[in-house]
């Protein structure tokens, strides 16, 4: 019988979701994943999270459904156009029409009940706040807050068994994350990060996560296995 502990990593496809959740699998977990199939305009990264999954070697691979859509207010869920025109805020300083409200939050809510219903204590997930768009529930305060909420919400933090919100790409930039994959030995061709996929099932290469991605290969100088529309 393992006596390794398990952990719940939130997989959503995407390179940092991948990378966090190999580091749960080298720190010696198993694996329980989750994605959220939340109709995000960008759905073909279910199809890259059940390929890390199993990559990965997880025991279990979860894709819930849960229709964001139905309350809109953002570019993934929404008839709002995906920002094609750089990095970064809106408007100098504002959080771009790509956040979803509460997305974070929601995951990590599936995810805490998931684990507490298994036992595992451990939950990963993959945010960083220096290279990302901008977002309130990437930032080390959300992920602290939380991990508060977990122990007075759940019996079993009640009963002294607090859960841990493992964030081990918070403070990586891309090009970190790049080659943080790379000594792991993951295949990041095989993850998914772009907001709005051009036809034939390629990265369009202009939206911010693309150009966030290709960003993070180019510093890293490591080679960019993804192929893009447009090369940003």
């Amino acid at each position: 019988m393992t006596t390794q502990p398990l952990a719940v990593v939130l997989v959503s496809g995407g390179l940092d979701s991948m990378i966090s959740a190999a580091s749960a699998r080298e720190a010696g977990y198993r694996l329980l994943a989750l994605s959220i199939d939340y109709n995000q305009r960008h759905r073909v990264e279910l199809a890259a999270a059940r390929r890390i999954a199993i990559t990965l070697g997880a025991e279990r691979h979860i894709v819930l459904p849960l229709d964001l859509s139905a309350f809109g207010g953002s570019a993934l869920t929404d008839d709002i156009a995906v920002p094609k025109d750089g990095v970064g805020t809106e408007d100098g300083g504002g959080i771009p029409v790509t956040y979803v409200p509460a997305r974070n939050t929601i995951f990590l809510s599936l995810a805490l009940g998931w684990a507490e219903a298994a036992g595992a204590r451990d939950l990963f997930i993959g945010v960083n706040a220096l290279d990302y768009s901008g977002y309130p529930d990437c930032r080390p305060e959300f992920i602290a807050a939380f991990e508060g909420l977990a122990e007075i919400a759940t019996k079993a933090g009640v009963e002294g068994e607090p859960f841990k919100i493992h964030a081990p790409l918070q403070h990586m930039t891309k090009a970190d994350i790049v080659r943080e994959g790379t000594r792991l030995g993951v295949d990041m061709g095989l993850s998914w990060s772009c907001y709005d996929p051009a036809p034939g099932g390629v990265h369009c290469g202009t939206c911010d996560s693309c150009r966030l991605r290709s960003k993070g290969f180019e510093e890293a100088g490591i080679a960019d296995p993804t192929v893009y529309a447009v090369r940003p």
